[in-house]
């Protein structure tokens, strides 16, 4: 099961649309094989200026693929007129644009998180808190200490780790924080299993997932988007 993952495209329409035309070349499928499903991770709005290409190119993946789309604290920010940091008045302007598109009424349904072959797929974090809004999985964050923020509630590897054992599930993975991020769990031990580009067009890195892990992908936004791919034996984080 070839399974695409990306995160955070911020609205960023060309880099949505450069990824879309490498999963359709042969280089990819010669690389990978067939593609069965793609997860976005979230927060396709916000801070960029194309938003409306942006939900377009969308709609055309669906159009070739099974596509899950999962919700990202920008996109609930902006269906629900919530102010976040991070859009410039251009960005502001383009997203006003959105306005009665029905495109919306789907962002705003979109689900926190999807499970695939006991890996848990999620914006940005596996924990189920409170009802505050920084303590939503859509806003939480990777960090190296445990508590409240008001960038979005912190969790630790550990206490990931612990939610994944909780649920009966192996891995991780999730966006939000723009890097890319491997951590394994190695006989109780969390190893940071660093991440190194190496190649051309994709540049790429692959870790075994013998182990559970958690896996962070890191932004498709900007001149070199990235994104992963998972067969749920390995795990290739990859950059165009």
């Amino acid at each position: 099961m070839v399974v695409v993952v990306f995160s955070d495209v911020h609205a960023d329409a060309r880099a949505l649309e450069q990824v879309a035309s490498f999963l359709e070349g042969r280089r990819f499928a010669g690389l990978f094989g067939d593609i069965e499903c793609i997860v976005s991770l979230g927060d396709l709005l916000g801070r960029g200026c194309a938003p409306a290409e942006t939900l377009a190119a969308m709609e055309r993946l669906k159009t070739e693929y099974r596509v899950i789309s999962l919700l990202g604290n920008h996109d609930h920010a902006f269906v629900h007129g919530i102010p976040v940091s991070g859009s410039d008045a251009a960005s502001i302007r383009a997203h006003a644009s959105l306005t009665g598109s029905p495109l919306l009424g789907e962002i705003a349904d979109l689900p926190v998180e999807a499970v695939i072959d006991r890996t848990l797929f999620v914006h940005g974090g596996p924990l189920r808190l409170g009802d505050a809004l920084t303590d939503q999985p859509f806003w939480q964050r990777l960090a190296e200490r445990p508590g409240p923020s008001l960038s979005g509630y912190h969790y630790t590897p550990e206490m990931a780790f612990a939610e994944l054992e909780r649920r009966g599930l192996r891995h991780l993975c999730c966006g939000h924080q723009h890097t890319p991020i491997c951590c394994l769990l190695e006989g109780g031990r969390i190893v940071n299993r660093q991440i190194r580009y190496e190649g051309g067009v994709p540049a790429s890195d692959t870790v075994a997932l013998d182990r559970p892990a958690i896996l962070r992908v890191g932004a498709c936004m900007g001149p070199h988007p990235e994104f992963a791919v998972t067969d749920f034996e390995r795990f290739s984080f990859l950059r165009l």
